[in-house]
């Protein structure tokens, strides 16, 4: 059991510094409790990637992580053979029958675990993050779909390896395309958004201690209304994260129009944002 209950889970979250709402904490329970994937999909920047890490922390898990992107196949996924190392040993082996090499070369010895396998063959707690899956081909969700369904991986050579300890399976999704039903069915489904300001000021207060109550509900509101405006890139939590630590670190006590200006490339990465920030702030 990961978890014994959404309090449980909410309050350990909350000791790695990871502020859940109900909505969340719920969902984190009953992944564990049902041993299914959990899917967390929203835009970037809302704390998927990081809920992921917050679980293995909590409970003391190995994080394993798959980053997905275009072009990902079953050899950076799942497992590969160490070719060279099976060319060696056929060379070293010349006087032997092919048989006998063969079944030599396809062995443990000459296996490269990609993070699926390592997940699976894991003996160990282990949250295995599949993160960014919209941005891998179609063809990586049904080398998935094995996998989320039986926790198993199925290798010729060797046969089928079952998770002898399942992992907790943690899927993020920006949303850049729809994933596939059949991905979903197997899935818990989490959508994630952007924090209330009250919340993300107790995500500053708790991630940068330092920082005085005001200025944090400073940032949280700024951040709020800029995320209202038509930007490119709309912060993210760390970024806002980033902003309080750059703050304290130029000792300013107060967000005013000075230290806006001055800091605001912490936050907005694109020269269109940051006027359009200026223009609608009045900097």
């Amino acid at each position: 059991m990961w978890f014994a209950s959404p309090a449980d889970a909410s309050e350990r979250l909350s000791a790695v510094d990871y502020l859940s709402d109900d909505s969340i904490a719920t969902s984190v329970f009953l992944a564990g409790a049902l041993g299914k994937p959990l899917l967390a999909e929203g835009p970037a920047g809302v704390g998927k990637t990081q809920l992921a890490k917050a679980v293995a922390a909590a409970t003391g898990a190995e994080l394993v992580r798959l980053q997905c992107y275009e072009g990902l196949d079953e050899a950076r996924a799942l497992y590969e053979w160490n070719y060279k190392k099976q060319l060696l040993r056929i060379q070293a082996g010349q006087d032997e029958s092919w048989d006998a090499t063969h079944d030599d070369i396809f062995t443990e010895e000459f296996l490269l675990e990609r993070p699926l396998l390592a997940a699976i063959r894991s003996r160990t707690p282990t949250v295995l993050l599949i993160d960014e899956t919209d941005k891998a081909d179609v063809e990586v969700e049904g080398l998935l779909l094995e996998i989320l369904s039986d926790y198993q991986v199925t290798i010729p050579e060797l046969g089928t390896i079952t998770a002898v300890r399942r992992p907790y399976v943690v899927l993020t999704s920006n949303a850049t395309r729809e994933l596939s039903e059949a991905l979903k069915r197997r899935c818990l489904y989490l959508h994630l958004e952007y924090p209330t300001p009250e919340r993300e000021r107790d995500i500053v207060l708790a991630q940068v201690p330092t920082i005085t109550a005001a200025l944090a509900e400073q940032l949280a509101r700024t951040v709020a209304t800029m995320r209202t405006l038509e930007l490119k890139k709309a912060p993210s939590i760390a970024e806002t994260v980033d902003w309080a630590n750059t703050l304290i670190a130029l000792g300013r006590t107060e967000l005013d129009e000075a230290a806006i200006g001055a800091t605001l490339g912490v936050v907005l990465k694109h020269a269109s944002d940051q006027t359009r920030a200026r223009k609608e702030l009045a900097l």
